[in-house]
This record gives C-alpha cells, structure tokens and sequence, in this order.
C-alpha cells in the first residue's frame, strides 16, 4: 500500500499517537482535551497526502531539500498550528518534537504493514520532505508570534511606566518647592506608592524573560480589598493628570480574590484613555460596585461619540483610537485598551463599552 493511501485509511490510529504524545508535552498541555491537542493534525495530513500524490521534478525536489521552495500562497495548516502552540505557551522544542513523534509514527504504523521496496522507499522520502517543510513553516511562523508577543510587552512595560513615572517626578518638584514638613511626608507617601508601583511592573518585565512565552497577561491572585486599590491608584492618576478632574465612587470596602498590580493596569489605562479623548473640562467618573457575585468597574467621561466601526478594533494592539485617526500623537502605540481586555480576560471577566449622546462609558465585569 502506497503511504498517502496508508494515512488516509489509518487516520484515527495516526491521531490516538498525536493526542498521546502531545499530552505529554507538560505544562502547555496540562488540562487541555483531545481537539486541543490535536489542533491541525487533521489539515497537516492531507497536506502532507496532497503533497505525496503531487508529481515533482528533481528540480523541485532539490530546491524542496535545500528549503529554496517558493512560498504558499496563503497561511498554511503548519503555520496555523504554529501560531496556536505559541499562544497556548508550547515551547519551540516541544514545537518540533510534535513533527519528530508523527514522523515517528506515521512510519512505525506503515511498516508494519507495507513491503519496503523502491515505490516505498520513494514514499519515505517525499514524506520526510514533507514533514520538513511542515516543520520548517511551524518554525518559522512560531518564531513570528514569540517576537510580536516580546514587542508588545516591551511596548506594555513602556505604556505603564508613564503614569508612574509622571506621578513620580511631578511629586518630586512639589517636594522641592514646599517647605512644611506635612506636606513633605505627604507627598513623600505618594512618591513611595509611585515607586512601589513601577517596581511591579519592572518584576513583570523580569519574570517574562524567565518563563516561557504565553498568550496573554499572567496573573497572580490574591486577597484584596478592592475599594481600598482603586482609592490608592486614582490617587496617584490625580497627580499623574492634574488637568483631568477624576471622581471614584465606591464602597467602603469590596474584597476579594484578584491581582491587585493588573487591575491597577485596568483602571489606570481607562482612565488615561478618558483623559486623552474626553471632553478637555469633563469629569471623569469613576465607580465601582458589586451586585450578583460580580464586581463591576466602570470609568464614564463626555465627549464624542466613539464610531461603532472602531468599537472593535481599538481593543486591537497597535492601532490608533479617535486622537490618533486625527493626528494626535497622544495616541502613543494604542496599547492601553489592548491591555486592559488581556487583563480583564486572564481574570475571566468581560469589558464593554457603551458610547452615544456625548458619553463613553468602559465597564469592566470581574468574577468575584
């Protein structure tokens, strides 16, 4: 039997070895089920089939060997499968060691039961160019995504430093100018705060580079007193944005499990995102509340109307909200809404926005 013919009838014996082998391949793989770890096993081997039955010219053979083959000419199978093993936090070597194990099995089940003779011998080495170019594609798209990932953390770690660091040097020069020792301690205090805040962010920078590439935020849950956090943080944002006037209303005290430095990412980029593209006197209001075992954050500043086809696409990271699409180099790098739906979505909560008749409100839904 030819090898294309072998892989298509012996399909679900070829996927029981992938998903058994994939779910080794400890801790990307941990929790996840069969159609998880499969991915596009299913797409790769009609790919790989596709490819056996194609005549080719030792041309073409060479140039495949040498990985000089043109192109595809749209995302393939390998490529897709790539992009979603970086993003589930599969490392590269577990990547490429997915290709060995089908490669592996696909010819332990073959011979077995096929003859070795030269047709099968053929079929072996165009099945191992195949599985190459698999492999060589994987890699390459895999390598992509680690280095968008980096950039857009560099570009996170950069964003957030801002507020901070405003907060930071403006208290600095307060302190310098008063003279009474209350309001030194005073703002001493906030300069503390505004340290401690951007040594966080610089532990996250740090433990990044230590761990291994995953989609998304991590978080670190912890007991909180969540009133207490946002009072603490819209502190500092006043003196961050001394132009923009910013009213919290809240509890006296709202507890529970969450990670108290990400949910600070939350509210400081919405309520910077209002101060960048709300009215210029507008109140920034600020409220937090808890109802039905949720605890809800919504941040509500006046101005214009937000267009329903950039409600999407500014989640987006990258892209430019209202100032940007008007030239406004405020706009910086248009990752502040991105970051706050990666965070909200690593906490299992939900992000909305409503915008119409002179308000934009945010409102960010978190599980208790």
């Amino acid at each position: 039997m030819r090898l294309a013919d072998f892989i298509e009838e012996h399909r679900p014996a070829i996927f029981e070895q992938w998903d058994a082998f994939a779910a080794t391949l400890i801790p990307a793989a941990r929790g996840l089920d069969a159609p998880t770890l499969r991915d596009h096993a299913g797409p790769m081997l009609e790919a790989i089939v596709a490819d056996l039955r194609t005549s080719q010219t030792r041309d073409a053979q060479w140039s495949k060997s040498r990985g000089l083959a043109p192109p595809p000419a749209r995302r393939t199978a390998a490529q897709a499968h790539a992009v979603l093993r970086a993003a589930r936090g599969f490392s590269i070597r577990q990547l490429v060691a997915e290709y060995r194990a089908l490669r592996a099995s696909v010819l332990r089940l073959w011979l077995d039961e096929a003859a070795v003779d030269e047709s099968a011998l053929a079929d072996m080495v165009r099945f191992n160019e195949a599985i190459d170019q698999a492999l060589a594609e994987s890699v390459d798209f895999y390598t992509h995504e680690v280095e968008r990932w980096r950039d857009l953390f560099i570009g996170v770690l950069g964003h957030d430093l801002r507020g901070p660091l405003n907060a930071v040097l403006l208290t600095a020069e307060l302190i310098a100018n008063d003279q009474g020792a209350n309001v030194a301690s005073m703002h001493g205090d906030r300069l503390v705060r505004a340290g401690r805040r951007m040594r966080e962010l610089l532990d996250d920078l740090l433990d990044y580079s230590r761990a291994s590439l995953e989609a998304g935020l991590p978080v670190q849950r912890a007991p909180m007193d969540l009133a207490a956090v946002c009072a603490d943080e819209i502190d500092l944002l006043r003196v961050a944005l001394p132009e923009a006037r910013i009213e919290l209303t809240a509890p006296p005290s709202c507890r529970g499990s969450w990670d108290a430095s990400r949910v600070r990412q939350v509210l400081a980029n919405l309520v910077s995102n209002a101060a960048k593209h709300g009215a210029a006197n507008g109140v920034i209001e600020v409220r937090l509340e808890r109802a039905d075992g949720q605890t809800r954050i919504s941040v509500s500043n006046s101005g214009p109307a937000i267009p329903a086809a950039l409600m999407e696409a500014m989640f987006e990271p990258l892209k430019r909200g209202l100032a940007g699409a008007a030239g406004d180099e405020r706009s910086h790098l248009g990752l502040g809404l991105y970051i706050v739906r990666q965070v909200v979505a690593a906490h299992g909560g939900s992000i909305d926005v409503q915008s119409g008749e002179g308000r934009t409100t945010f409102t960010v839904t978190l599980p208790d």
